[in-house]
């Protein structure tokens, strides 16, 4: 009797690459439609055009590396990569910002490292701090919430704010709550004092806390359909919170409270949207939690002394370039050893 076994491995994924790339993308879907809600349309044009030019790029690069265009156009790598880029920049930047910003994510940080799965930082992260170092102006220019401003942007309007006519829209904009509350604690007020301002909402900046909540509810969705770990959300927030929580007590006057800091910017989207990105985090268990806390401390540290209020996109290429050197100290030992 011959006992025949198939070669390994034995057990078929559940999950392509495209399959999780899919998902990701709906995941994003209720904290852009939120979004569209309290500060316009100018998002979804923002995403259009960074759709459109991430394939372009892609395609572009394939062809001169002599790969196959369709198969790697199919994974999704590129639309998630464009569309966590667009959502990152204000709604109301023109339309050359999203253009050089997705180029540059796509050609620079993915492509000329030999392509998905090689690249050691986080596209679009790298294309997202390109554009704040140099274009600060249009990239700390963000659109009122509709409780701060009588001119709603609808979709004609953003889109002659996209094309960069801006006439009749002068009173749409301003700085974002993190932006605010750093600018006021310079000038010597308090939190309290600082968070009387309208673009604060009931816990932190009006519309951000509401848009982090759907950004929550897609990041856990993602961990409950195994797309993403626990391990980084969970130690970025928990860092975050905990060095936030000690601030807090020391002088509640000076330092906002933990909750401030998880709701507002781009926090929850950076836990579970940016640092669980599969290539550039790290990947061993104790790995991706020391990667997660490092990030959640980063952002803290820079924003509270640094010279950029929200941070998340600097604290993650920091700890991008750490992640190999946290795998090879963080390995498991072999069974038997």
């Amino acid at each position: 009797m011959s006992l025949y076994s198939p070669s390994s491995p034995h057990f078929h994924a559940d999950n392509s690459v495209t399959q999780v790339m899919l998902k990701v993308l709906v995941a994003l879907v209720p904290g852009i439609a939120l979004y569209v809600v309290f500060f316009g349309f100018g998002i979804i044009f923002n995403i259009l055009l960074a759709v459109i030019t991430a394939l372009g790029c892609e395609a572009i690069m394939l062809k001169l590396r002599k790969r196959p265009v369709l198969p790697f156009l199919y994974d999704g790598s590129a639309l998630v990569t464009a569309v966590l880029l667009a959502i990152s920049i204000p709604s109301i930047a023109p339309w050359w910002i999203i253009f050089i910003g997705v180029a540059f994510a796509i050609v620079i940080a993915k492509h000329l490292y030999g392509g998905l799965g090689y690249n050691p930082f986080n596209p679009a992260m790298v294309g997202y701090a390109m554009l704040l170092i140099s274009y600060p102006k249009e990239m700390t220019n963000w659109a009122l919430t509709i409780s701060n401003t009588n001119n709603y942007l609808g979709p004609w309007d953003s889109l002659l704010v996209f094309l960069k006519d801006k006439h009749g829209f002068d009173g749409i904009s301003g700085a974002t709550p993190l932006d605010y509350l750093k600018t006021q604690l310079n000038l010597d007020m308090t939190i309290a004092e600082a968070m009387q301002h309208s673009s604060f909402g009931l816990l932190g900046g009006s519309g951000f806390e509401w848009i982090s909540l759907a950004f929550l509810a897609g990041g856990i969705w993602l961990i409950k359909q195994k797309i993403i770990n626990w391990h980084i959300p969970v130690s970025f927030l928990a860092s975050l919170f905990i060095i936030a929580l000690i601030f807090y007590f020391i002088d509640s006057d000076r330092y906002a409270s933990p909750v401030f800091h998880i709701i507002s910017g781009a926090s929850i989207l950076g836990a579970f949207f940016i640092a669980t990105d599969p290539v550039s985090a790290a990947t061993t268990v104790r790995g991706r939690i020391i990667y997660g806390a490092g990030i959640g401390v980063l952002i803290y540290v820079i924003r509270t002394w640094g010279g950029y209020p929200d941070a998340v996109a600097f604290a993650v290429l920091l700890m991008n370039m750490c992640a190999p050197t946290i795998d090879y100290y963080t390995k498991p030992k072999p069974y038997g050893h």
